[in-house]
């Protein structure tokens, strides 16, 4: 996924944010400060020029976006829902008692920057590949520091999150703790998506995870929508290829084995597919 440079589909998800904010009735679906936190984000960073900010923001942008939802129907609306999605879900965490939060392959996320001052009590952690994540943190840098924000840039495909975390002198690992790992999963191999889930459960006492993954079709491979194989391509093709996807029949099983429990009851308004994805919230108890 990583060849040294920044996340491409991190820099694409945030400009498609930004172009989301252009589309009028976005505006109640999107959290609120998402799309200006993000359009300082990509400027402080150095991660987007200017231009490249203007032009996301355009209603012409909007309109490209919208002729090509043909090849992932739904998926750029989707996004909008996603986000909404898992800070819905971080706030209700929160009101449950949870004062730690974890953001996995966070990219130009500002859920944790957002909220940090609206939860003092709360401690918002960050971890991405150093290639992004040292943009990210020039960014908050010029942005404005939180003193309960924490950033941290390490591979995870060379060091166990456990070792990454423990380490910290801030990390808690009695604490009721929420893990959020959005539209990450499928840039993951099998044994490595398995593997982060159990390392997030052997950190925590109580805690959920809230994540999003991508159906899979029953030859096995990942279902991007009626032009599987040709988006299937190009992501491959820019260097960011799906490895990871699982069909919903096999996603108890999956979480049971990981040490964590699916709890579709909390999530009701959001069960079914957004765009190519589903959402899912599991729970661990001690």
């Amino acid at each position: 996924m990583y060849d040294g440079k920044p996340s491409k589909t991190a820099y694409k998800v945030a400009l498609n944010i930004l172009t989301l904010g252009a589309k009028p009735d976005m505006a109640e679906i999107l959290p609120a400060g998402l799309v200006d936190a993000t359009e300082k984000l990509l400027i402080a960073s150095g991660a987007a020029k200017p231009n490249s900010v203007h032009w996301s923001s355009s209603s012409w942008m909007v309109s490209v976006y919208e002729a090509f939802d043909w090849m992932m129907p739904g998926q750029f609306e989707a996004f909008a829902h996603r986000k909404a999605f898992c800070e819905n879900q971080v706030r209700k965490g929160i009101a449950d008692g949870t004062s730690q939060v974890l953001v996995l392959g966070a990219g130009y996320d500002t859920m944790g920057w957002r909220l940090a001052p609206e939860y003092p009590n709360v401690n918002f952690f960050e971890i991405d590949h150093p290639a992004t994540a040292s943009f990210k943190l020039r960014g908050i840098e010029e942005m404005g520091p939180r003193p309960n924000l924490y950033l941290i840039s390490e591979d995870l495909s060379n060091r166990n999150l456990v070792d990454v975390l423990t380490e910290g002198e801030n990390w808690d690992i009695s604490a009721s703790t929420t893990f959020i790992a959005e539209g990450l999963l499928q840039y993951l191999t099998p044994s490595a998506v398995q593997n982060l889930f159990m390392q997030c459960a052997s950190v925590v006492g109580n805690g959920r995870i809230i994540f999003t993954y991508v159906p899979a079709q029953k030859n096995g491979r990942p279902d991007a929508g009626p032009w599987s194989n040709l988006v299937l391509w190009l992501l491959k093709a820019f260097g960011e290829p799906w490895l990871w996807s699982l069909q919903p029949k096999e996603l108890d099983q999956f979480l049971e084995k990981s040490g964590w429990t699916n709890e579709p009851d909390i999530i009701k308004d959001y069960v079914g597919k957004h765009g190519i994805e589903l959402y899912v919230v599991a729970t661990k108890s001690l």
